[in-house]
């Protein structure tokens, strides 16, 4: 007697199958992937349009042909001829971000530098706003140089001021004065400190406001202010801005101070000096 015969399938267990059903003479032989750079020349051959390429976004390539005539096309599989053969553009890997060569204050950058232990000279500036002027802009180039910034809330003690740090040749001090214009309460002032290893020097504006360049800002001019009038609380009520808060309002500006050239010259030059006079050789 034969035996009974299985009518149940063999097992799948154990198989694997392809997922691409596409018969193997069917199948396109694959094709190199090329960065879409600007500059590179293909063509596509639905519409034979040849141009360079001028942009790649999300999806797209723009062309530009000899005459100047933009295509945007589709980043499409094997979508171009590059030199006659088939390929496959892709979008270009992003770039790693540009090192700046230049510090805020335009001096040549310092890749990786490290900050200076600090010398015993230091920079002395009028106010908060002062300091944070000279911080956004020169930052850089005063911690290479390791040198420190204070502010004084004013000048009415400076000689005090300056007797107390006792200047020497090791210890340079450089002193930034506002409104420093012959005949001015802070010209009297400064030309009372005497020392060899102090230098005084100032810009002409009442305020430290006034030496960003009312284009950074986005004004034309710094309105004047009558004598007698608080100068910050004026300068607010003449522009609209809110002049119970002149803090608020004084970071609104540092915001729009992004380097020296934001800057008035009267400004500039008289910091450079300063940093130039504390870190003159024979200073430790």
């Amino acid at each position: 007697m034969r035996p009974p015969v299985s009518r149940r399938r063999p097992s799948s267990e154990g198989r694997v199958y392809d997922a691409d059903l596409t018969p193997p003479w069917k199948k396109q032989p694959p094709v190199p992937e090329v960065p879409a750079e600007p500059g590179l020349v293909v063509e596509e051959p639905g519409t034979g349009f040849c141009g360079a390429v001028i942009r790649c976004e999300a999806g797209t390539v723009t062309l530009e042909d000899r005459v100047g005539k933009h295509r945007v096309f589709p980043l499409e599989p094997r979508g171009f001829l590059l030199e006659g053969r088939v390929v496959t553009l892709v979008r270009p890997a992003p770039s790693a971000p540009l090192r700046p060569t230049r510090t805020a204050s335009g001096s040549v950058a310092v890749p990786g530098a490290r900050a200076r232990v600090a010398r015993a000279g230091r920079i002395y500036v009028e106010g908060r706003h002062d300091a944070e002027l000279v911080e956004k802009v020169w930052g850089d180039d005063l911690r290479v140089e390791g040198v420190v910034v204070e502010y004084l809330e004013g000048v009415d003690d400076l000689p005090s001021i300056v007797a107390e740090f006792a200047p020497g040749p090791d210890a340079r001090l450089g002193v930034l004065v506002d409104h420093l214009v012959p005949g001015s309460k802070e010209w009297r002032i400064a030309r009372s400190v005497t020392s060899e290893h102090a230098l005084v020097v100032g810009h002409p504006y009442i305020d430290i406001w006034e030496a960003v360049k009312p284009s950074a800002v986005g004004i034309t001019a710094w309105p004047r202010v009558p004598h007698g009038q608080d100068w910050k609380t004026g300068v607010c009520r003449a522009l609209g801005w809110p002049s119970e808060n002149t803090g608020a309002v004084w970071q609104a500006i540092l915001k729009r101070v992004h380097s020296y050239r934001d800057l008035e010259p009267e400004l500039l030059g008289r910091v450079e000096e300063l940093i130039d006079f504390v870190t003159a050789p024979g200073e430790a």
